[in-house]
C-alpha cells in the first residue's frame, strides 16, 4: 500500500531522519535540509546534498531544458534544445567550482533559482502559480547563442507529484515533478526567434532535493502536451533507487490532476535504446509503447563526477484508466524516458 502524504509538516527531524515518508499531491513539507546528519562532522553535509531545478518546454517545433544544479562540491548548469524538424540536438554545460555564482531556493512554490558568470545567464523565478524562465547564453552554439524568456502558468487547480522516500538508512529523495503548464513568451536561438504560444506549448519542472548514494541508477520518463479536445495530459514514471514500498512517483496527470499509479517496471533493451519500450502497470490501469525518434547522450567525466545519460526522445501510444474508470487514448504523445548512472 501507498502511503499518501495530507499532513504539512518538516521533511527532516531533529536527528535528520525523515518526519514521514510517501508521496503527496502538493510540497506539503518544508525542506529543512540543515537537519541532515549523516556524517558525523557537521560541516561536512554539504557536499553530499543535492539540490536541482530542472525544466523542459515543449513546443510544436522544439523541445528545450535548462537546469542549475548544486551538487554541493560543485555546480553543473546545462541546456539543450532539439529540433523536432530537422531532429539537429545541441547541448552545453557549465562545470561550476563549489557552486560559485549559484543559488536556489528553500522550496518549490516561491523563491529564485539563480545562476551567472561571464558565458551564461539563467533565472527562474516563482510568482504565485507563475513560473518565470530567463536564459541568456550568447556563446551557445559556438556563438550561434541562446535567450529564453517564458512564462509557464500553472492550472487552477493543479496537482503536482511529490515523493518522498529513503535511500538506505540516512540517505533521502525529496521531488517534485510538476506537470502541464502552459507556457508562453519567446525563444530566439541564432537566427530563429520562436514565439511560443500556450494554446499549443507546455512545460514541466523536475525540483529534486537530497542525498544519494555516491554510485547511483534511475529510469525516468516524462511527458506533457494535449489531447485532441484540447485537454492537458502528463506523464511522470520512475524506478531504480532508492525504497518505493510506500510511495512511487508513477502517476498520470489529466488538466492538472493526479492519478497515481502503482509499479511500472521500464521493459527497454540496454543494448539498442532506439527500440520500443514498453510501460504497463501493475494494476492494468497503464498500457503504452514509447517509440523514439532521437537519443541524447550526456556524460560528464571528473575526478570525482562520473555519469551517463541516454536520454531518448520519442512518442507514447496505448491508454491509461483514470481513478474514475475511464479510459483514455494516449496518440502520439511526445515525450522522453531515460536510463541514468551516475557517481557524484
Amino acid at each position: 500500500m501507498q502511503n499518501e502524504i495530507t499532513k504539512h509538516g518538516s521533511l527532516l527531524k531533529a536527528d535528520g531522519t525523515l518526519e514521514q515518508i510517501g508521496w503527496a499531491r502538493t510540497q506539503n513539507l518544508d525542506c529543512n535540509l540543515e537537519n541532515a546528519q549523516f556524517y558525523a562532522l557537521k560541516a561536512l553535509q554539504r557536499f553530499r546534498i543535492k539540490r536541482w531545478d530542472y525544466y523542459a518546454v515543449f513546443t510544436p517545433k522544439r523541445f528545450f531544458s535548462a537546469t542549475v544544479a548544486d551538487l554541493g562540491y560543485a555546480g553543473n548548469v546545462f541546456g539543450y534544445t532539439l529540433d523536432f524538424e530537422t531532429n539537429e540536438l545541441h547541448e552545453e554545460g557549465l562545470v561550476v567550482s563549489s557552486g560559485k555564482g549559484m543559488q536556489l531556493p528553500r522550496n518549490s512554490m516561491e523563491g529564485e533559482t539563480f545562476f551567472k558568470n561571464d558565458k551564461a545567464t539563467l533565472q527562474f523565478t516563482v510568482d504565485g502559480k507563475t513560473r518565470h524562465i530567463s536564459v541568456d547564453w550568447p556563446a551557445f552554439h559556438d556563438g550561434k547563442g541562446i535567450s529564453v524568456d517564458l512564462a509557464l502558468q500553472e492550472l487552477k487547480e493543479h496537482e503536482s507529484m511529490n515523493i518522498v522516500i529513503p535511500i538506505g538508512k540516512k540517505r533521502f529523495y525529496y521531488n517534485r515533478k510538476i506537470n502541464c503548464m502552459p507556457a508562453q513568451g519567446v525563444i530566439t536561438y541564432g537566427d530563429v526567434r520562436e514565439v511560443v504560444n500556450a494554446k499549443n506549448s507546455i512545460a514541466s519542472l523536475d525540483w529534486g532535493r537530497g542525498v544519494w548514494e555516491y554510485s547511483s541508477f534511475w529510469n525516468w520518463a516524462s511527458a506533457s502536451g494535449f489531447l485532441p479536445n484540447g485537454d492537458t495530459i502528463g506523464l511522470n514514471l520512475g524506478c531504480g533507487f532508492g525504497d518505493i514500498s510506500k510511495a512511487t512517483e508513477n502517476a498520470v496527470i489529466l488538466n492538472g490532476k493526479i492519478h497515481k499509479l502503482d509499479q511500472v517496471p521500464f521493459v527497454y533493451d540496454s543494448a539498442d535504446y532506439m527500440k520500443p519500450w514498453t510501460f504497463k502497470d501493475n494494476q492494468g490501469r497503464l498500457d503504452l509503447i514509447f517509440t523514439p525518434f532521437k537519443e541524447r547522450v550526456a556524460t560528464t567525466k571528473m575526478v570525482i563526477i562520473d555519469s551517463e545519460v541516454h536520454q531518448m526522445f520519442g512518442k507514447y501510444n496505448g491508454f491509461f484508466v483514470t481513478d474514475e474508470g475511464e479510459k483514455v487514448a494516449i496518440k502520439d504523445l511526445i515525450g522522453f524516458a531515460e536510463e541514468h548512472h551516475a557517481r557524484w
